[in-house]
Order: structure tokens, then C-alpha cells, then sequence
């Protein structure tokens, strides 16, 4: 397929975009059989976890990756366990360090869509991978400012071996969740077996606090920041997991409009305290 990008600075705001026309054209749905399943158009072999260079790109120069975290389809990330969590975030790092270790690239971003309401066409557990050769804004940003995280308090949701995980003090999102090591570990390849553990562990836990809170395949978007990939010093660089969903009630959607876009302040309907405490429950309460 041919790529066609055209990357834009908006005169006026600084904002970059990718327009990318040949997305356009991409399927919606698979028309067929499940391309992500063994035997599949992107799966032809069995596997465990698989990496493969998106056939849809965002951006030009194999910079975006899809990752598959299981063979099963009708799997979520919290139900392959701690030990198949665990093969993902082994495959974030290795493919965080290839990527990164590429010249031109400067920052790695892994993510997930789960969930039509966030633009994901196939249900088949997977994520995504961008390589970026500049650092985008928003971890650049978190960068200048010193990544710290304060004593959460009454929201601490879960922990996890050398990992914790609570509500942010002001999130935009109702539930959103925000997965901190407790050492200053800089990126996905740095974690030691531990701490790849540990993540593994606590990522099942809160996926599956999510879907047990509504009782249903809670949509979300999950990303990972890390210290950037250009070989400059980042002194406030912390590996970090951030993971928020669009509803705030089951199968209600938190819209953001205009008042918020054109402002740049948020308006939160749930409070962190409530949330964080629902989510606390959410597996005493389940079956």
C-alpha cells in the first residue's frame, strides 16, 4: 500500500497533524474471518503474543506496530492472567527498545483502544505501537514539568508488587486510572523481571476492577509514558501507565464538547474519592 502523509504545524496553535489520506480507505470491519486470530490475513502461524508492522499506518516508515496479546479471540487482557500479562509487557519493552534504537526515532508510545466507543473495528485482543521521530506535546510536557506522583490517599485503588495504582487527583475522564512504579524506573525495557511482574499483575487486576464496575467489556484507552528514545538526559523521566474510560455510567458516554475543547478546562461529573472507591469494590462485589 501506498503511504500518503502529509504532516502539518498549525500556524496558529503549533499543533501538529499527520493527514493521512490512505486511512481512509481502511475496513471498518474484517469482512471475513478475524484477521487477528491464528490462521488469520495477520496471524497465518500460531502464536503467543505476535508484533506485526500495521498495513494501515499513521504514519510513513514501519513507525506503527500492532501488537497481539493472545491467540484466544474472545479474551480480555485482565482473563490471560498474570502470566500472559506477562509476555505483553515483555513484547512492549523488546519492541520499545528495536524501535527506539532506530536513529531517527525519539519517542516509542504504546497504547490500546478497546471498545467501538474509541474507534477499535476488531475485538480481538490486541494494542498498538507509534515510534515518532520528535516527542510529542503531552509527554513532553510532563517531562518539563518533573514527572512526581503524591501520596494518593483514599485514592489508592490497588498494588501490586513494587507497583500501585490510583485515581489521578484531577482527572478529565470519570474513571481513570494511573499505574506508577514505586522505584523511578525511566521506560518499559528498564524494568527488571520484578517489575515486569508486577505491572503484569496489577494490569489484570484494575482491567478487570473496570469490567467488573459495570458488569460488561468496559470500553477504555490505556497508554504508556516513557523516557524519550534521542539519547538527551531526561532527569524526570518515570515509566508510567495511564488508563481511562469514556463512560460514566454503563454504557453512558462522557462527552467532551465545547466548553472544554475550547477552554482547555475540564469538568469532572464522578469524584476521584467516589471513583477510586468503586473500583476498590468493584471485585468484592463480583460474583
Amino acid at each position: 500500500m501506498t503511504e500518503t502523509v502529509d504532516v502539518r504545524v498549525d500556524s496558529w496553535t503549533g499543533v501538529r497533524t499527520y493527514v493521512v489520506g490512505s486511512r481512509q480507505d481502511r475496513p471498518n470491519l474484517p469482512a471475513a474471518a478475524c484477521p487477528f486470530c491464528p490462521g488469520g490475513l495477520e496471524a497465518p502461524d500460531e502464536y503467543e503474543v505476535r508484533c506485526f508492522t500495521n498495513r494501515w499506518p499513521a504514519m510513513p516508515g514501519d513507525r506503527c506496530e500492532v501488537i497481539l496479546y493472545t491467540p484466544e479471540h474472545d479474551a480480555t487482557f485482565w482473563s490471560i492472567g498474570a502470566a500472559g500479562a506477562r509476555r505483553v509487557v515483555d513484547l512492549w519493552a523488546e519492541r520499545s527498545s528495536e524501535l527506539g534504537g532506530r536513529p531517527e526515532i525519539e519517542y516509542v508510545l504504546v497504547f490500546e483502544n478497546r471498545g467501538p466507543e474509541v474507534g477499535a473495528t476488531i475485538t480481538h485482543p490486541h494494542g498498538q505501537i507509534y515510534a515518532f521521530d520528535f516527542v510529542p506535546d503531552v509527554p513532553l510536557r510532563e517531562l518539563l514539568r518533573g514527572t512526581a506522583f503524591d501520596d494518593p490517599g483514599e485514592r489508592i485503588v490497588a498494588t501490586a508488587p513494587g507497583w500501585r495504582a490510583l485515581v489521578p487527583e484531577a482527572p478529565t475522564f470519570p474513571y481513570a486510572l494511573l499505574l506508577v512504579p514505586d522505584a523511578p524506573v525511566p521506560d518499559l525495557p528498564s524494568l527488571d523481571d520484578d517489575g515486569r511482574d508486577g505491572l503484569a499483575a496489577l494490569l489484570v487486576d484494575v482491567l478487570e476492577r473496570l469490567d467488573r464496575l459495570f458488569d460488561a467489556n468496559t470500553p477504555y484507552m490505556l497508554w504508556i509514558h516513557q523516557r524519550p528514545f534521542d539519547g538527551k538526559h531526561w532527569p524526570h523521566a518515570r515509566l508510567h501507565i495511564e488508563i481511562v474510560s469514556p463512560w460514566r455510567a454503563q454504557g453512558v458516554l462522557r462527552h467532551v464538547a465545547a466548553g472544554e475543547l475550547g477552554s482547555g478546562v475540564f469538568f469532572n461529573t464522578v469524584a476521584p474519592e467516589d471513583a477510586a472507591r468503586a473500583l476498590r469494590e468493584a471485585l468484592v462485589s463480583s460474583p
